[in-house]
């Protein structure tokens, strides 16, 4: 199985505070809401070709469900959510979670594990080269007129006289799917169903993440 193939948790991002270790050290950390996690559908490879478990956060009103969603997850007996997500797993753990199961943080993490959380950013709209792509700006004096925080030159002139695809432009900045990797877990509320991760996670507050165990740090060991 590959090191990707790993249940993760849907959640939602609460915000951030602080918590003291054994040592008596703060350490910041974000808190993310993983409660109800519930499995609407077990994938498997004689019927689906791949083996996978299909999961859904949150709550959704029924008038608010289109009716082909509304009847699969009828058939697994499980509330409408507002997100919905597949994950790759080994056969053997697809068979511990038949459709209807919620899912507890405990069983899939623990304290001290490594996971990659994966949001949307914050959109910080249409920027600049500077902001956007950590440009440094031109000379305050000695002969630049207007020119302090433009890119500068874009492109080549008669061959291949063309911007070539990629370049480091102004434009829409953040809104975009992000991954931060290698983060680690402080705490699990098992009571109110919350993870604790050290550091900062994408998106703002009220944000949906995914939460998986961390790839690089599976390879590692």
């Amino acid at each position: 199985m590959s090191l990707s193939n790993s249940l993760g948790l849907l959640g939602r991002k609460v915000g951030m505070m602080r918590v003291f270790n054994e040592d008596g050290d703060a350490v910041p950390v974000t808190v993310v809401d993983v409660s109800d996690n519930r499995v609407t559908q077990v994938k498997t490879q004689a019927n689906d070709g791949y083996d996978a478990l299909q999961v859904t956060f949150g709550s959704r009103r029924a008038s608010r469900v289109v009716k082909p969603m509304a009847g699969h997850l009828a058939k697994a007996g499980v509330q409408a959510g507002e997100i919905i997500q597949e994950f790759r797993v080994a056969s053997d753990v697809a068979a511990q979670y038949p459709a209807g199961t919620v899912v507890a943080p405990a069983a899939v993490f623990a304290a001290g594990q490594k996971v990659d959380v994966q949001g949307t950013s914050i959109g910080k709209g249409f920027a600049g080269t500077i902001k956007r792509h950590n440009f440094s700006s031109q000379r305050a004096s000695h002969g630049n007129s207007r020119s302090h925080n433009v890119p500068g030159s874009i492109s080549m002139a008669q061959d291949p006289g063309r911007v070539f695809p990629g370049k480091k432009m102004t434009g829409h900045m953040g809104d975009e799917t992000v991954t931060t990797q290698n983060l680690d877990i402080v705490r699990i509320d098992e009571t109110r169903q919350l993870l604790m991760i050290k550091g900062a996670v994408p998106g703002s507050k009220g944000g949906f993440v995914t939460v998986r165990p961390a790839i690089k740090s599976q390879g590692a060991n």
